[in-house]
């Protein structure tokens, strides 16, 4: 299977379509889009260190979740941040794919395996007017504190650690990957008693602890990373062989 066909199997999942208007995924950079794909790396993160270690595990291609190029690159150098990954992969001779908000939003993706790894099922989707579905719904058998509840996802997550914003019992919960700001509104407007995101501002959490809606932050890369499994499984769909790259650069001392 070549770089281009593995991105036509990946598109039947997550098709460009499901992409936030804003956003910019797909083949990220491929010398040859018409190279055979042996061997994938699968990361969250398309970083230089990822790309290195891409190249000298003698893969084919990296598939990553978070865009490699997602601003303008002003230059093409080793000395450019977005130039140095670009660098790294063409002189590995590693295609990058991303797939980004599409993951997101899509069956299987970013949040339907973050509900899924604590345990749940989602019963619903919810969103705002660029990506109506791309957040999932669960519902507890019954209420429960929300401390509790978040430090129970602090421990199925692997997190160091999770903020909460809002203390009250909670049942319904909204659930976005990584940033979670922008959902706020929405997850009000969906009946949830709590928003499990990555991130949030401070602002946008006290708001809405004031309007009634807790929010969860339990780290961008740890409610996000579960879905690496899902992407190294359709690598193997196809026959192709890989491995996951296991590295967070953000810790808490």
């Amino acid at each position: 299977m070549t770089v281009y066909e593995f991105y036509e199997f990946l598109e039947k999942y997550y098709p460009k379509d499901l992409s936030c208007p804003w956003d910019n995924d797909g083949i990220m950079c491929s010398r040859n889009p018409d190279a055979v794909v042996n061997r994938v790396l699968v990361s969250l993160d398309a970083t230089e260190r990822a790309l290195k270690y891409a190249s000298e595990g003698e893969f084919d291609l990296l598939l990553a979740h978070h865009p490699m190029i997602f601003r303008k690159l002003e230059a093409v150098t080793p000395a450019t941040l977005g130039g140095n990954r670009a660098v790294a992969a063409f002189g590995g001779d590693i295609s990058v794919i991303s797939l980004h908000t599409r993951l997101d939003a899509g069956r299987g993706g970013v949040n339907d395996t973050l509900v899924e790894k604590l345990g749940y099922t989602s019963s619903e989707t919810f969103g705002d007017d660029e990506s109506p579905e791309l957040g999932r719904i669960f519902e507890l058998e019954s209420p429960i504190g929300a401390e509790a509840f978040s430090l129970s996802v602090k421990e199925k997550l692997g997190a160091q650690a999770v903020r909460l914003t809002g203390c009250k019992a909670v049942k319904r919960i909204a659930v976005v990957g990584g940033a979670g700001g922008d959902f706020v509104l929405p997850a009000i407007l969906s009946g949830a008693d709590m928003l499990l995101c990555g991130e949030c501002s401070y602002n946008a959490a006290q708001d809405a602890a004031e309007q009634g809606l807790c929010v969860l932050e339990a780290g961008h890369y740890h409610t996000e990373f579960p879905v690496c499994r899902r992407l190294l499984s359709l690598a193997e769909e196809c026959g192709i062989s890989g491995e996951i790259f296991e590295s967070c650069d953000h810790i808490t001392l």
